[in-house]
Order: structure tokens, then sequence, then C-alpha cells
């Protein structure tokens, strides 16, 4: 359980993020002479009291925005974190085998990331703050996410658990044993060329900072009420809203300007009075525009609705849209809705979308722009397809209203700075309620809004050159050969205690 509440302590709004480095010693500690099945209890409990304390926020939206009562939403909430809690219990229970193996260390840290892989790739995927995110506020570290991605970032931390472990507190072992570990020599390697390549890939930026070009941009935060926000009669004054907060940024001449996801609460396609108002602010501000929208189209003779981003020119002229790929489950739609047309949304407000068909970059002139919508933020792949397409800017539009006043959007704005490192490009945030941001390519929060507040937000966006990093090009190849390598270890211990067994 302190395992659990320490993981919890290292993630936003926590500024503990330190602890992360030996947070899951006194589990390592409690499988001493444990047997298989209490070790995989005993990481049960750690994820329970982990998730538990993590994402408590779900019962925040299933309560306000799903209409379930407290009850039910606490149970959702159980379950959900039940079933990530098998994780921590599978590597507790795969760690146990380890007592013996000469790659005892980089085994550990190898199982925590083949199994956050596999958790931000199973059934959906769920990559809800990975370990290596509490890192993110670390500009030297967290450079080497351009090569392995986040994954690079747990690995590190697990070693240092492991090794603390391993020197502090394994009586197995005599203390020369211990410190003579060549695992800790490559350890050691690891960590010093993290520093040091973050240290040169930040030299790098600032020295190339005088040679990019730059895009005037501004961030529009409406801070529009969930509650009223779909209210027909409010959509005029959610209009006026944005454009108060658009036209005071004209002095500042920007070449971009950002709203957030569905800040535009009606079908913008319709071409009602409303949506000739919009076409009108873009046309003033002489700005490209960006904002989000729901749409439909007729399929199949079915209508069939998106989540989706629109771009204006200057002109008022609709040039591109993107509709959202990554849906939320159970929020936004329900998966295998035809085997199980009992199940409905857990959020009936989200609305009931289809997932959009293609990962397109905004075609905006001389600069394609990668669109995120909300959720899509903490898949590192969605960003990495848009970047490999082109995309020379990455644009997050979210609302985290949903949220309320939790931890959800400080843990989701972290995130997001992991996309522009891993990708060496700048990221813009508008959210509806906050935080709105700027984020540089290095992954460094230049500026951000406050929660639940209207804002306005300007900068000068620097764009980077064509030139991919290593994790643009390859992806996950680092998580995808720790996995390779953990299952070929795994399967000749596993071979070696079984015939062990045999034998006694």
């Amino acid at each position: 359980m302190l395992s659990g509440v320490m993981l919890t302590a290292s993630f936003p709004p926590s500024k503990l993020d330190w602890v992360a480095w030996f947070a899951i010693v006194p589990l390592l500690k409690s499988l001493d002479n444990e047997s298989r099945s209490n070790a995989f209890r005993l990481g049960l409990v750690a994820g329970l009291t982990h998730y538990l304390t993590l994402i408590y926020w779900i019962i925040v939206v299933l309560k306000s925005h799903g209409g379930l009562n407290i009850v039910v939403s606490s149970v959702v909430l159980l379950l959900l974190c039940l079933y990530l809690s098998l994780y921590p219990g599978l590597f507790s229970l795969l760690v146990s085998y380890l007592k013996s193996s000469r790659l005892r260390i980089l085994m550990t840290a190898g199982i925590w990331v083949s199994l956050e892989y596999i958790r931000a790739k199973l059934l959906t995927g769920f990559p809800w703050c990975l370990l290596g995110y509490s890192q993110f506020n670390h500009l030297s570290l967290i450079q080497i996410s351009d090569m392995t991605g986040v994954y690079g970032i747990s690995f590190l931390i697990i070693t240092s658990n492991a090794l603390i472990y391993l020197l502090f507190f394994d009586h197995h072992l005599k203390i020369w044993e211990r410190l003579l570990r060549w695992e800790i020599l490559l350890i050691l390697f690891m960590a010093i060329f993290t520093l040091i390549y973050g240290h040169y890939r930040l030299s790098g930026y600032m020295a190339k900072k005088n040679d990019q070009k730059t895009v005037n941009t501004a961030i529009i935060q409406g801070n529009i009420d969930q509650s009223v926000k779909w209210h027909s009669a409010y959509q005029g004054k959610t209009v006026n809203i944005y454009n108060r907060l658009t036209s005071s940024t004209y002095g500042f001449r920007p070449d971009l300007i950002v709203w957030p996801e569905t800040s535009v609460p009606f079908f913008f396609q319709d071409n009602t009075g409303f949506s000739d108002k919009i076409v009108k602010i873009s046309k003033e501000s002489g700005a490209q525009l960006i904002f989000g929208s729901p749409a439909y189209t007729m399929e199949e003779n079915a209508i069939r609705y998106y989540n989706r981003a629109y771009h204006l020119s200057p002109g008022g002229i609709l040039t591109s849209h993107y509709d959202k790929v990554h849906l939320v489950p159970f929020g936004e739609y329900v998966p295998l809705k035809r085997f199980l047309p009992f199940v409905h949304r857990l959020v009936p407000a989200a609305g009931d979308f289809a997932s959009g068909k293609e990962i397109v970059p905004l075609k905006l002139p001389g600069l394609p722009v990668g669109i995120l919508i909300c959720y899509e933020a903490i898949f590192p792949d969605l960003a990495r397809t848009h970047v490999k397409k082109g995309a020379k800017i990455l644009v997050n539009l979210t609302n985290d209203a949903w949220f309320g006043m939790t931890s959800a959007p400080y843990q989701h704005l972290c995130m997001s700075a992991f996309r522009a490192v891993e990708n060496g490009r700048p990221l813009i945030r508008a959210a509806n309620t906050g935080f709105s941001a700027f984020i540089g390519s290095n992954g460094k929060i230049i500026e951000h809004s406050s929660l639940f507040t209207e804002a306005v937000l300007k900068h000068e966006v620097r764009v980077n050159g064509p030139a991919r990093t290593f994790y643009t090009r390859y992806g996950d190849i680092f998580a995808l050969a720790i996995l390779v390598i953990c299952l070929i270890n795994l399967f000749f211990i596993l071979c070696y205690h079984r015939s062990n067994c045999q034998r006694q």
C-alpha cells in the first residue's frame, strides 16, 4: 500500500516526482520469502492503492456528467482499478522468479516496461500516467524519449528502484557481491548517457532557435460551463465569448488562432447564423483558425457523428478537417456494441461518435498541423503518424471540463509534453477550461493558463525543420525489444524453475 501511495504521489499535481525513484522498493521488499500467489496478491494491493488514488476523478465524470449515483460510479471505478491492478500483480509474480537471475535489476525494469507497453495496447489501450510521465519537468532527463519514448524513462526509474532494493534490502547476497554486479556499471552508463544526451539535445535546441521560422499563435480558452454548453439558448453567448476573446489578440497579429475541442457547440456544417458568425470572426482575424465542432455524415442510410476539428483560412474558407480517430470507450462509443446491446455509454453527454477514417494533418499553407483531440494526446502513435505525414506542429484540442477540479487536467498536460519531445515538434494545447499551453519541441511547458478561467495565450511558436527523430521513424522499437528479451529470458527462467521442482 505504501508503494501504491508513493507511486501516485510521483504524479502531478504533487511536486514529489523524485519519490518515483524509490516508490516500489516497499513492494519489492514485501516480496521477500513470499509464495508466488502471495506475490501476485501483494502486487494487486499495491496496484489497487495506486490506481484508486490516481484516477479517482472518474467518479466526478460519471456522477456529474454521466448521471450515475455515487455507488454506481464507485463500482465502475473499482472495476477499472481492479483491471489495471492486474499489471502490478503480474509484475510482482514474475519478479518473484528472479531471485537467482544474473540480470535481476535489468529484468525487473524490463518486466515493468513490458507490462506498461501491453497496457497501452490491450483492449484499445489505457496508457494513463505510465511511470515515465512523472518526470516531465526534468528536461535533460526526458530528451531520451525521442529515441525510446516514455518507456525509456520508466525503465530508468525501475532500475533505480531495483538497485536500491538490491543494495540495501537483499540479504541473500553479500555486500561485495551486490557492489560488484556488472549490472550496476551498465545502469550507471545508461544514466550518464541519458543525461549527456539530454544536455546535448537541449544545447542544440538553443543553438537552432534563431534559425527557426516563427508563427504568431493565439490560444483562446472560453471556459464554457459543461452543464450549459449544449443548451441552444447558450450558443449565442458562447460565440460572443469566443469573438470577444479572439478580437483581443488582433494587436498581436496572429498567424494562427486555436480554439478548444467542441468550442463550437453546434453543427458548423449546417451553415446556421452562428456558423456565419464563426466565418466572420475568421475573416476579421486575418489568421488561420482551428476549432472543434461536432459533425455528421449520411452513410448507408444511417447518420454517423464525428468529433471534428475544422480549419478556416483567413478568408473564412473551410479548407480541411480532422475527425477524432481514437475515441473514449464507454464515453464516446460502446466497443462491440453489436454484441453488447445492453451496455450503454457511461457518459451520455459525451455523444455517440464514429471513429475518423484516417490520420491526416490539416493542410495550412506551408504549415501542416497534426491534430490530437482530447484523449488522443496520451497515445504516442497518433502524434507520430501525424509527424510522419509531414506535420510541423502538433495541436491538442481538448475539453478537460469533464474532470472538474481534480488531478486529471494536471496529468493530462504532463503526458502531452512527451508528444513534443518524442517527435521534436512544438505542441499547442487549447483546453475549454484549462490547462491551455504552449509546449516547446524539447517538452518545456513555456506557458499555461489557469483552470476554470477565461484565458488568452499568445506566443511566437518556433517551427522545426523536416528532420524526424528516431522515435518518429521507428516508434516503440525500444519497448518492443524489451518485451521480446523479457519473454525469452522468462521462458528460460520458468523452464529452470520447473526442472528444479521436478527434481525435488
